[in-house]
């Protein structure tokens, strides 16, 4: 079993007076994926737990070892989980139900399932998946499924003018199937555009989390934080995520083209409940 991480909240006052390393230990999660295992970062902000499943020569599971994470019976007893397979196709076994996910496709779990079985495998150790999950506090249960990439309310914004041209895939979304507060999808940049979610924003009703990929070793995002008055900066590398509260802005420019996952829980699931903050207003 894996350690688990846990963040405290973080005001937008005592950030200011964050330096370079204060800032990544609090909003940095470094490391997602690790062979044949589980990570998780519990953060105190709206309760999300972040993580990675990498499956590679054997199966990995959510058992009864995890309870104490989240003090109930079984992980999924008071959560609903999201994930998206950005490795090879994998396999999902959530009590009787089986779920093959591709790579690029997403599954939902609803609350109240995987007591008896929550287990996750690669089809084929040379290519194996890698299941990225978002896990939320949920009150009501509502049914499993897969979301393929066809069926992610795909929309594309930006022009290439801008540098920020790019589509992004609703997998978990009211407009897609119910949760209970959950909200998932996936950005992918187009060739020469670099900047994702500029003209920036902030949503006070929903905290939110970054997690980037599709980059090479000497590629890096530049992600952009803090209040609009208030910018700092961190420098993500491949596979990392950013835990981004709710007053704070969640904009980054990188070195080449890239992928990034956000994941979304709080008050609403109002995609375009966004505070809006213009270029010439940031400091």
């Amino acid at each position: 079993m894996a350690e688990l991480e846990t963040r405290q909240g973080i005001n937008a006052r005592y950030a200011k007076t964050l330096d370079t390393q204060a800032l990544r230990e609090a909003f940095l999660i470094e490391r997602i994926f690790q062979a044949d295992d589980i990570t998780m970062t519990y953060s105190h902000m709206d309760r999300i737990i972040v993580g990675g499943i990498y499956p590679v020569s054997q199966s990995v599971a959510i058992g009864s070892e995890y309870n104490h994470v989240v003090g109930t019976n079984f992980f999924l007893q008071r959560r609903e989980l999201g994930l998206i397979n950005i490795g090879g196709p994998g396999v999902v076994n959530v009590d009787s139900d089986t779920y093959q996910v591709g790579s690029q496709e997403a599954l939902y779990i609803g609350a109240g399932q995987g007591h008896q079985q929550l287990n996750f495998s690669s089809v084929d150790a040379a290519d194996p998946a890698k299941f990225y999950f978002n896990s939320t506090p949920a009150h009501q249960a509502y049914p499993s499924r897969l979301i393929t990439l066809e069926q992610a309310s795909p929309v594309t914004l930006g022009a290439p003018e801008t540098s920020n041209q790019r589509t992004i895939y609703k997998f978990i979304v009211p407009d897609v199937l119910p949760t209970c507060q959950l909200s998932m999808g996936m950005t992918r940049l187009a060739p020469g555009s670099l900047w994702n979610t500029m003209p920036c924003h902030t949503h006070e009703r929903r905290m939110e989390v970054y997690f980037y990929f599709n980059m090479n070793g000497e590629a890096a995002v530049f992600h952009m934080m803090g209040e609009p008055s208030e910018t700092r900066h961190l420098l993500v590398r491949n596979e990392q995520a950013v835990i981004s509260p709710s007053w704070s802005i969640h904009s980054g420019v990188g070195t080449q083209q890239y992928t990034f996952i956000w994941g979304m829980c709080g008050e609403n699931q109002v995609f375009d409940d966004m505070d809006h903050v213009k270029v010439s207003d940031l400091l």
